[in-house]
């Protein structure tokens, strides 16, 4: 069996990738469909995922990552007896969270949450050396590339912080090692 990745958006991919090139998934890129995770919100509309599903004779999961989970993956008539499982890993409210915790700033957020969203607050205090903040994958791979026990340490933060997502979502931290 092959696990497929696919996240939301390009700086949840980012993140994955991150992980995955230190080691610090449950799961390895050689257990991945394609070796790879992919941006894509769903299959009908992903070239490269339809080609690997098609390449691939056995089983795959799908794990799909992002801060908005309401869209329903809808599973191609043809791949409907290849992925045998959907499973959900949400990053609410919005990725930038990881950046406000990994600067230790959850408290200075929490006074200004109700009328500010974490990707505001993130262009506004998040730095790295001189770059603010640009919500660009460049941005998650400068900050936290050369330092992926933060980004690790920061999605067990929000975790901890968080409680419960809905009952079919789980945390980003449950696919750490």
């Amino acid at each position: 069996m092959k696990y497929l990745i696919m996240c939301e958006g390009p700086n949840e991919l980012e993140v994955i990738r991150i992980l995955l090139e230190n080691d610090m998934l449950l799961i390895s890129e050689n257990e991945l469909l394609g070796l790879t995770p992919y941006h894509a919100r769903q299959i009908a509309t992903a070239g490269q995922v339809k080609a690997e599903l098609n390449i691939y004779p056995g089983e795959v999961t799908v794990l799909r990552i992002g801060d908005t989970q309401s869209e329903k993956l809808r599973i191609p008539q043809e791949y409907t007896d290849k992925i045998v499982d959907v499973k959900k890993y949400c990053t609410k409210p919005e990725l930038e969270m990881l950046l406000i915790i990994a600067e230790g700033l959850t408290s200075e957020y929490e006074k200004v949450k109700s009328s500010m969203k974490p990707k505001t607050f993130a262009k506004q205090h998040i730095r790295c050396g001189r770059k603010k903040y640009d919500n660009s994958t460049a941005f998650y791979r400068d900050y936290f590339g050369e330092n992926p026990k933060m980004l690790a340490e920061s999605i067990r933060e929000y975790r901890r912080r968080n409680g419960s997502h809905k009952n079919d979502e789980g945390y980003l931290a449950e696919l750490l090692k």
